[in-house]
Order: C-alpha cells, then structure tokens, then sequence
C-alpha cells in the first residue's frame, strides 16, 4: 500500500516542475541563470548581471548580456556559455538530485560553467571534482536531463544512489582536508 501511495505521488508530480533551472523576471518567462550574463563567467571572472533589454535565446530560454557584444560572443556558440545540468546544482547531479543553483556560486572546470547552490555545495563537490564531474555527467545524460525536476528530486531523495552522503559526511570530509576536527 505505502509503494502505491508513493507511486501515484511521483505521477501527480510528473507533470511539475521544468527541466531547467529557470526563473520569470518581467517579459522573460524562460530566464537562465536568473539574468547573470553566461559570457562574463569566462571574460570578467565573475557573474554580472545581464541587461534586460540585451538577450538572446537558445533552445526556448533567454539569457541576458551585460554588452552587446557578449550577447554577439554567446550567439556564435551558445553550447560553450550555457550552465551544465540545466543550471542546476552541479553538487546535487553526482547524486541524480535537480535541487536549486544561485548564478552566484560557480566554477569553471575545462571550459565548462558549473552552477551551485551556494559557496558550501560547491566546497563539498570540489572533494571529489573529477568523480562529480563524471557521475553528474552520467546522470544528467541517462535519467535526469528530461525528467521534470520535482519529480527527478523527489525520487532521488527516496531511492538514493548507492555512493550517496550526506551533507554531515561531506562537512566531515571537508573539515578533515581544511585539517580540521
């Protein structure tokens, strides 16, 4: 009774949720990265906020630029600039979890733009960057990239993978790298 419970839950929760990590923001309904201009991360080191008048869509979502030609650098290959996993938490894809991602923690690893949740999520995948990095990539392509994220995290969350830890396990892990107890 309680698997069928379960299951009827995750198929009310199917039809929830996107498979980006996108916000609305004034005309914008399909805005990636929360407005941040994806071309700065590699030009500027940092995120800068996109003008909104200043956007270019790809593959039905609008990114913002700070300068036109940032928008013209980005439109000439957008594959390079768009965030990994959709703009997800790249610390939650080793774990085939979509959980939310701030434009404002990230890295880029081998020209790629990793979005985080905060500066802590992205502490705890640099443990273990080049394992993340490969197992988030596995599981972006093999279950959760079209998945509506509701229902990728939620089953995630019930049926986790075998190499899962918890935050308490990554902050000890952390602390004992800083040398700390």
């Amino acid at each position: 009774m309680r698997h069928a419970w379960l299951v009827a839950v995750l198929l009310l929760l199917s039809g929830c949720g996107t498979v980006l990590n996108i916000t609305q923001d004034g005309d914008d309904s399909n805005l990636m990265l929360r407005g941040y201009d994806p071309v700065a991360y590699f030009t500027d080191g940092k995120p800068v906020p996109g003008n909104p008048a200043i956007k270019a869509q790809d593959n039905g979502v609008t990114y913002r630029f700070a300068s036109e030609d940032h928008r013209k650098i980005f439109s000439a290959n957008p594959a390079k600039y768009t965030p990994q996993y959709g703009g997800f938490c790249s610390n939650g894809m080793p774990y085939a979890i979509k959980a939310g991602g701030t434009p404002l923690a990230w890295k880029i690893v081998d020209g790629r733009l990793f979005i985080f949740g905060d500066a802590k999520a992205r502490d705890y995948w640099e443990l273990d960057q080049a394992r993340n990095i490969q197992l988030g990539d596995q599981y972006w392509a093999e279950e959760a990239r079209d998945a509506p994220w509701r229902l990728q995290s939620y089953k995630r969350w019930i049926f986790k993978v075998p190499h899962y830890k918890t935050g308490a396990e990554l902050e000890t892990e952390l602390q004992a790298k800083r040398g700390k107890s």
